[in-house]
């Protein structure tokens, strides 16, 4: 672990240095631009290959998709208790995502004409599911079930499977007990290739949706533009705010959650008033990695990724968060505290309040999607909503008497930028 003091000559500095840390090295852009290249050429032939270079799975493009009978028996493997806990993950996410459904609206503007907005799904949409460290059935949920709510009439999941050719049964119960018939077998560069490109077997997309370890990140980045894409969000991240009401074994527990995703590339920081419960966090820390089951991958994450800061003032907390943007900030303070700090921290994709709200709740069961902007992209971004699902149109419609009223405006702004036929197309209806 690093510690940083704010009052430091050079914390500005070394900030920005460990926030680098997440920039994509060339060698990995290079290498997924040869992947998606490939992809675009060969096709199913390529997919192929990257699955059984990657993964170790020999499959054939009759292999990539995942059988309804596959699914079936997959699904009757769960035990129904966790199948039930699926079931309220989902009604907790149908919830919450509901209440961000806009609905369409029309009005009169101030030359009587007729204006308003219409929203559409967006027709196919692709759903990247991680599935190589661990097999993130949450992720199903909180990016199958806003498509769902948002009304897109064809949903393509992409999971990769393992060196058999198998996904993880929970993954398939939970996309079957969403209703979900296409789903493939094929994870990373590849997967997001074929998504973007489409091949033989499968049909190119839209908007591909989901977050991915680096180079899923770098290649939804590299194929905006051939397709939409959510937001870029790569390996997780955490930041704690505590003052001396919280729990340093809480907030140990917190950091190893995030931690044990086990990229190598997570980040994690705990920004304090104390350097004693620095110390004691560290303690803590040390002790509780004996007891988890990723205790290995977790190590390394922690050696590389773990950052804290030593704070005079949790004005001077707020500040740094604003910077770091973090994808989920914990606020383990006193509750004045916490909402002084909600009022000042504008920038982090998940906040959670208090010592009983760690991040794992948000990230399974609270409702909002976990699917967050990392990477300081928080700045510009905001998380996984149904709206990113749907394609708002703006709808005008003046008559004659409404186009009068605009055309003295039309011309005057036409002459401005010196284009004639523009004012002319609105006065031509008003003789």
């Amino acid at each position: 672990m690093r510690t940083l003091h704010h009052a430091s000559k050079t914390f500005s500095d070394d900030l920005a240095a460990f926030c680098r840390g997440a920039d994509v090295p060339r060698e990995l852009a290079d290498s997924v631009a040869a992947i998606l290249a490939d992809v675009r050429l060969r096709g199913d032939e390529a997919v192929s290959y990257y699955a059984a270079k990657f993964d170790g799975a020999k499959l054939r493009a009759r292999d990539f998709p995942v059988s309804p009978a596959a699914v079936a028996l997959a699904a009757r493997k769960i035990p129904p208790s966790d199948l039930k806990a699926l079931a309220a993950a989902r009604d907790n996410i149908i919830a919450f995502n509901r209440h961000r459904l806009p609905e369409a609206w029309n009005a009169k503007n101030k030359h009587g004409a007729m204006v308003g907005e219409k929203f559409d799904p967006i027709r196919r949409v692709g759903i990247y599911v991680p599935g190589g460290e661990v097999p993130l059935v949450s992720t199903v949920l909180m990016t199958v079930v806003l498509a769902q709510i948002a009304g897109c009439p064809q949903i393509a999941v992409f999971t990769p499977s393992n060196a058999d050719g198998k996904v993880a049964p929970a993954v398939l119960a939970a996309l079957q007990m969403l209703g979900i018939a296409e789903i493939y077998c094929i994870g990373g560069v590849q997967a997001i290739g074929a998504m973007a490109y489409g091949t033989t077997t499968i049909n190119p997309v839209d908007k591909i949706f989901g977050p991915g370890n680096a180079y899923v990140c770098e290649a939804k980045r590299q194929v905006f533009g051939a397709v939409g894409v959510d937001l870029l969000p790569g390996p997780s991240e955490v930041m704690i705010i505590a003052d001396e009401s919280a729990k340093a074994s809480f907030v140990a527990a917190d950091l190893l959650a995030q931690a044990e995703h086990g990229s190598g590339r997570e980040k994690v920081y705990l920004v304090t008033t104390s350097a004693d419960f620095i110390a004691a966090v560290t303690s803590e820390v040390r002790t509780q990695l004996q007891i988890i089951g990723r205790a290995e991958k977790t190590q390394r994450v922690l050696e590389q990724g773990f950052l804290a800061v030593e704070v005079k003032s949790l004005a001077q907390a707020a500040e740094i968060a604003n910077y770091v943007a973090p994808e989920h900030l914990e606020l383990l303070v006193s509750e004045a505290a916490a909402k002084d700090l909600t009022k000042k921290i504008t920038t982090a994709g998940a906040i959670m309040i208090g010592n009983h709200t760690p991040t794992a709740l948000g990230d399974f069961v609270a409702g909002p999607s976990h699917v967050l902007p990392t990477a300081r992209a928080g700045r510009y971004s905001s998380g996984l909503q149904v709206t990113d699902f749907l394609r708002r149109t703006s709808v005008i419609r003046y008559d004659r008497p409404s186009v009068k009223k605009a055309e003295p405006v039309v011309s005057a702004i036409a002459a401005m930028e010196r284009l004639d036929a523009h004012g002319r197309s609105v006065r031509i209806r008003t003789q």
